[in-house]
């Protein structure tokens, strides 16, 4: 799966744009499910729908109705009406197919950062003028900071059921050594 801009030729987006992202490559009679990893690398859920209605999302619902999710052919579309501060992050298509959740690769969607030219006379440094991780999280390569999120969690869930099952196994083995060790009985 992969999600990515409708328009190719877009690498940032601007403040107030509309911005279509689409899914490729899902199982087509499945639900689709919009997914943001935020800045904080928080995961929000946006939407979810399938191939037999669109969605968009209205007041008093849990998404913002900025937002719209479309099928047009045979694409899955997320649409930011217009782009804001909050909408920045990383977006994932997922798709549901038994007994699997299947994420897409993320798509960065980060306001462009400002560069500007180096002071000629070097600065003292001060506490209040260095930039913390936080801070400075936008301004690295979106794509990268926090590419393997997702796979991250994945192997944690991975390695407790792990560790759960070593622990198990550990148990029984406790047990039948301590068992065949008593004298037995006639």
């Amino acid at each position: 799966m992969e999600a990515r801009f409708l328009n190719t030729n877009i690498k940032h987006p601007i403040e107030g744009q509309r911005l279509e992202l689409e899914c490729l490559h899902y199982e087509r009679n499945r639900p689709i499910f919009w997914i943001r990893l935020n800045k904080s690398g928080n995961l929000h859920f946006i939407v979810s729908s399938t191939h037999s209605y669109s969605t968009t999302l209205q007041e008093g619902e849990k998404t913002s109705p900025n937002l719209e999710a479309l099928w047009r052919g045979n694409t899955y579309r997320l649409v930011v009406k217009s782009f804001r501060a909050q909408d920045q992050g990383i977006y994932f298509c997922s798709n549901y197919i038994n007994p699997v959740l299947h994420f897409s690769s993320g798509q960065p969607a980060f306001f462009p950062v400002a560069t500007t030219a180096a002071p000629t006379t070097p600065a003292a440094t001060t506490p209040s003028s260095q930039a913390t991780k936080k801070d400075n999280w936008h301004s690295r390569d979106p794509g990268t900071s926090n590419k393997n999120t997702l796979n991250s969690i994945c192997e944690v869930f991975l390695w407790v059921r792990v560790a759960g099952t070593c622990l198990l196994l550990l148990t029984a083995i406790t047990i039948t050594i301590t068992h065949c060790q008593r004298p037995s009985s006639l």
